[in-house]
């Protein structure tokens, strides 16, 4: 058999969208888990026509095609907390209620709304998180204050928070108390801290975009799958983005 044919058995498990690979490692760890009904070792690699089984129920390797994948972007509302843990009230799977295991591509803070993927394909996620790959997200934001000038060149140009400097952005004002800002990077809380930072405070926070994929007029609470017009877009998009942190 070709070592090309072979796979590391967490990787396996993650890309079946059962859980990640740190999860998966603890599922063998526990003997959770069966390659054709024999407790495998960590590090162990599945091949073709292999049977692997978590808690005795068989899990299906991804398709080539990744056609049995799910993806779709939601409206997230205010106040649905970005978790997959189900005890945490207002949990975005509860939200949802797809009937495939899915899990949100990064995260919308609790006060904030708008955008965001979730799949099932554990492979795509991290290739879409990492900051140096560049894939942009646009957000509408309201202040308290009215936007100065000073505050729009210091935003675009780079803030002070958690111990970096933010890389320069796209903001432009769109009314008294509102601007958009298009952001590379995913630092905690960014957008809320860069305006703290110069002594303004978010009361509204809205995503709008990421990458190439939009709102529209989809409703807050509703979600709709990608059309394969914009799943073939994002996977070109990430086809050569690293995994990995570089």
């Amino acid at each position: 058999m070709s070592t090309d044919a072979l796979k590391r058995l967490n990787k396996y498990i993650s890309d079946t969208g059962l859980c990640s690979r740190r999860e998966a490692d603890k599922l063998i760890e526990q003997n959770r888990v069966t390659i054709n009904d024999k407790l495998p070792e960590l590090g162990t690699k599945v091949g073709p026509g292999d049977v692997v089984k978590v808690d005795g129920k068989a899990v299906r390797a991804v398709a080539k095609d990744k056609s049995d994948r799910v993806y779709i972007v939601y409206n997230k509302p205010i106040g649905i907390t970005c978790t997959t843990e189900r005890h945490v009230r207002g949990n975005i799977v509860d939200a949802i209620g797809h009937k495939q295991r899915i899990f949100p591509v990064g995260r919308l803070d609790k006060p904030s709304e708008g955008l965001i993927i979730l799949t099932s394909d554990g492979d795509i996620v991290n290739k879409i998180l990492r900051a140096e790959n560049a894939h942009d997200k646009e957000y509408e934001v309201t202040v308290n204050q009215p936007i100065s000038e000073r505050f729009l060149k210091k935003m675009a140009g780079g803030v002070p928070i958690l111990g970096t400097v933010t890389k320069p952005c796209v903001v432009t004002p769109c009314g008294k108390f509102k601007f958009r800002i298009i952001l590379t990077q995913g630092l905690n809380r960014q957008i809320r801290r860069m305006c703290e930072f110069l002594g303004y405070e978010v009361t509204k926070l809205k995503r709008t975009r990421i990458m190439h994929l939009e709102l529209d007029n989809l409703k807050p609470g509703k979600w709709r799958n990608l059309t394969s017009k914009e799943l073939d877009r994002l996977n070109n998009a990430v086809r050569h983005s690293s995994k990995t942190a570089k």
